[in-house]
Order: C-alpha cells, then sequence, then structure tokens
C-alpha cells in the first residue's frame, strides 16, 4: 500500500509540553505546574452570558469573520486599551482561538521557501506552523542578559533577502519576558527599513506587572500596515476550553485569512463568541482580580527559587518564570524527568520551546499558592539533593 502519510507532517516534532502532560495524568498524587492555563473559573457573568445565548437558541452559524457585536466590542477594547483603530467590518476576525489565527496569517502571507524569523524560547507553535505554510523558518536565539527580549541587533544579523515575517511573541511564553516602547521602537525601524511583516501574538497582553501599559507595536508609526495582531480570551478571562482567539489586520491581509478561514473552519463557535461580548464589555475587573493574584504569586515563586539556589531572572509578564538549571550539571529533560519521578512534581524542560532553552525550565504559577508551596517545597527537596557539594554549600 501506498504511505498516507506526509512527509512534512511526520518530520514535526510533537509538543514537548503535552508529553509531560500526559505522564501526569496517569500519575497518582502528582502536582503539574507545566500547563499554561489560568486556575480560575470562568466568571460567572461571562459563562451565564454563554448559557444564556443557548437557552435563547442562538445555535446557528454566526458570519465567516464572527459576530458583528464581538467584533465591534473587540475594536473598542483595541482602541481604549493600545490606541489602535481597528474597522471592525474589514480589519477584524474572530478565530478559534490564537492558535488557528496564527496559522492563518502564516498561510495567508507566505510563499515557498520565504523565511520567517522565530524568536526563541518562544511558543511550541510557530515553527511547525510555519513548516506546514511552506515557509522557512529562522530561530533568533534569545539570550538570558537580555533578559530574553529580542535586540536590534539580533534582529539585523538574521535578516536576509528572504525574510518575510517576523514573529513578535510578547509577553512571552516560556519565559515571561516582556518589550518596552523604547524595545520595540528600535525593532520597528529595521521592519520599515527592511520591507518586513509582523505577526504580533499579543494573547498575554493584559498580564504584565511592570506597572505600564502594555503596548502593540501595531499602534507605532508605520506598523500597522505591516501587522497582524493575535489576541484572544483564554488567558486574561480564563477561557482556554471556549476556543476563540482575534486576529486584526489590514483589510488586504485579512481577507486572504478569511478566506482560509472559510473553507477549513467555517467560523468560531457561536456561544463562546456571546459569552466573550460580555468579557470584553464588563470583564475589565475580573482582569484587574486575576492579574493582581497572578502578581502575587509570581513573587512568591521568583523568591523561593532563588533562595534554594536556582537562577530566576525577573519575569514581567504571563505566568510563567524560566529558572536556570545550569548549576545541578543536569540536562533540562533530564531534571524534568527525574523531578517527576522522584517528586512527582511535573514542569516542562526549557527545550520544548527551542534548543536555547537548554539548561531552563519553564514553571506555570497558574496554580493556587497552596499548590505551588507544595510544589516548591518538592521542588526544593529535589534540588538539594542533586545540587554538587561546592554549589550547595
Amino acid at each position: 500500500m501506498r504511505n498516507p502519510l506526509s512527509d512534512k507532517v511526520l518530520d514535526i516534532k510533537p509538543s514537548g509540553i503535552r508529553k509531560f502532560f500526559d505522564i501526569v495524568s496517569e500519575m497518582k498524587d502528582a502536582i503539574s505546574l507545566g500547563v499554561g492555563e489560568p486556575d480560575f473559573d470562568t466568571p460567572w457573568h461571562i459563562r451565564e452570558e454563554g448559557i444564556y445565548s443557548l437557552e435563547k437558541g442562538r445555535t446557528f452559524y454566526t458570519s465567516n469573520a464572527g459576530l458583528k457585536e464581538l467584533k465591534v466590542e473587540i475594536a473598542r477594547y483595541l482602541k481604549r486599551r493600545c490606541n489602535l483603530d481597528y474597522d471592525y467590518n474589514h480589519e477584524i476576525m474572530v478565530t478559534v482561538g490564537g492558535s488557528e489565527a496564527i496559522d492563518l496569517a502564516l498561510w495567508a502571507m507566505l510563499n515557498p521557501g520565504e523565511e520567517v524569523l522565530i524568536p526563541q524560547p518562544s511558543y511550541v507553535s510557530y515553527l511547525p506552523c510555519t513548516q506546514l505554510a511552506d515557509g522557512v523558518p529562522v530561530i533568533i536565539n534569545l539570550k538570558e542578559e537580555n533578559q530574553f527580549r529580542l535586540t536590534k541587533q539580533e534582529f539585523l544579523d538574521h535578516i536576509t533577502d528572504k525574510t518575510k515575517v517576523l514573529i513578535l511573541p510578547f509577553p512571552n511564553n516560556p519565559t515571561g519576558a516582556v518589550m518596552t516602547r523604547a524595545d520595540l521602537e528600535e525593532i520597528a525601524q529595521v521592519i520599515i527599513e527592511k520591507d518586513i511583516f509582523v505577526i504580533s501574538d499579543e494573547i498575554y497582553s493584559e498580564l504584565t506587572y511592570t506597572g505600564e501599559d502594555h503596548v502593540s507595536i501595531a499602534s507605532l508609526p508605520g506598523m500597522f500596515e505591516r501587522t497582524v495582531l493575535i489576541n484572544g480570551f483564554s488567558k486574561a478571562y480564563a477561557m482556554t476550553g471556549w476556543r476563540l482567539g482575534y486576529a486584526c489586520a489590514p483589510r488586504l491581509l485579512l481577507d486572504q485569512m478569511l478566506k482560509i478561514h472559510q473553507f477549513a473552519i467555517m467560523c468560531a463557535p457561536t456561544t463562546s463568541q456571546y459569552a466573550a461580548v460580555e468579557a470584553l464589555r464588563e470583564g475589565d475587573e475580573d482582569v484587574k482580580q486575576m492579574r493582581e493574584s497572578y502578581n502575587q504569586r509570581r513573587r512568591y515563586v521568583v523568591k523561593r527559587l532563588r533562595d534554594m539556589g536556582l537562577e530566576c531572572f525577573e519575569p514581567y509578564g504571563a505566568f510563567y518564570v524560566f529558572p536556570s538549571i545550569k548549576g545541578l550539571g543536569m540536562s533540562s529533560e533530564e531534571f524534568a524527568n527525574q523531578l517527576l519521578q522522584e517528586e512527582k512534581v511535573a514542569v516542562v524542560p526549557g527545550t520544548a520551546f527551542g534548543d536555547c532553552g537548554e539548561g531552563f525550565l519553564r514553571i506555570s504559577y497558574a496554580y493556587s499558592l497552596n499548590e505551588l508551596k507544595l510544589a516548591l517545597d518538592r521542588i526544593e527537596a529535589f534540588v538539594k539533593r542533586h545540587m554538587p557539594e561546592e554549589k550547595g554549600e
């Protein structure tokens, strides 16, 4: 029988995050700090709106681009939060999570052989989605000494005549790094000079802890027409299972993304869209309360890790820390596997997010303080047991 499988798909590695998630789900009394999912329930008034939409029989397809009411609220949200002016009718589309939006943007923008610059460590889907769209991923290895931010020089060093797209994944998963306005202005200057486009993944935009508002690169001079802005409801509103995101882009780009969406998906879930309208209209206080709770946990986890002898730079975004375990003399994969077997705590090896993640771990603090304390007590016992003597003294 002829091989039914695509060589391109066979070459793609499975997610390194899900590997540990699957193991821990079968392990009794294990604690997982590995999944990037809020531990909060979706706020009740948002759930109630979803329930109400079902009771009213609103179970039909929406337009391909999404409910008009939702697109209007997305436009209002981006105006008040990022000072961006998007035409709800032609420059905003609703997707099945932010992940679909990333995929659509790459399919719509790339010709075979064109290069996509991907800063790493970063979210696991960027590289395989680029490959599936027949693009060529070019990795930019971010450095801890730069707080895992993308610098202008690193960007310049990787641009070729085939470079078409930069993926800008900030606030960052897995490192928690953020880019300031000054950082983004330097990057934007190069983008315009080199005639490059940007996919700006801003799914964690509401979860920043610097005391300053998130800045979207699309809001900088000359960048609106060069940017596909990706966002969604999973992280800020604790709506992961509702599977709802959105993409904003100039009409030239969005029309082509919508065409792919029409044939592949049809439309995002109707119930989720009605709930999202309520989230944007009345959810600011919910987001604020969750952000304050995450910030408390963030400070606690960073202090505990440093106190047990692990170097950990200060993450100011998302809900992850990215400590270094280089002093223990084992690889990230070895550390994560042994920790799971010896202490029944699951974390994700840094290498799941790119080769430059070697020597680091991703730990999510989207868990209760009680869970975090218990897990960190176990991690501390593990570290003390495996720390070389000269390091442990």
